[in-house]
């Protein structure tokens, strides 16, 4: 029988630790003096963290304090890839399923942050963070 602990249950949990295997190979490609690179494992990394912490939590305030923290780390994810292609690391074509399966992941977390605040249920944006014009 395979025990499943209750954070490992979420789509976005399991989307989190699909794209930190879709950024592996990315990671490989810059040299390790490129802060980015660092900085692009630790948020990533930080995503499903955040979300395995938040899901212990008791309150729906301090639940949603970590799905915040989750949600911060995939934006910061978006704008390092951003930033590997400005350095000439990468390609736009490269990121952009990263990018994709990102903002996949920042969606789900709002409706999570929106289901676990009363403030915020009513929100009027749909959009994790704006428009992608790209």
């Amino acid at each position: 029988m395979h025990r499943q602990f209750d954070h490992e249950k979420p789509e976005v949990y399991q989307a989190g630790l699909a794209f930190i295997g879709w950024l592996e190979p990315i990671l490989q490609k810059p040299p390790e003096s490129l802060s980015v690179r660092d900085q692009l494992d630790r948020a990533s990394t930080s995503i499903p963290l955040n979300l395995a912490e938040g899901n212990g939590k008791h309150t729906p305030a301090d639940r949603c304090r970590y799905l915040d923290n989750g949600r911060g780390s995939a934006l910061e994810c978006a704008a390092a890839l951003d930033v590997l292609v400005a350095k000439g690391q990468s390609t736009e074509n490269a990121v952009r399923p990263g990018r994709d399966r990102l903002w996949s992941i920042v969606s789900m977390l709002v409706g999570l942050i929106r289901t676990n605040s009363g403030y915020r249920l009513h929100d009027a944006t749909t959009e994790p963070h704006g428009e992608d014009t790209r």
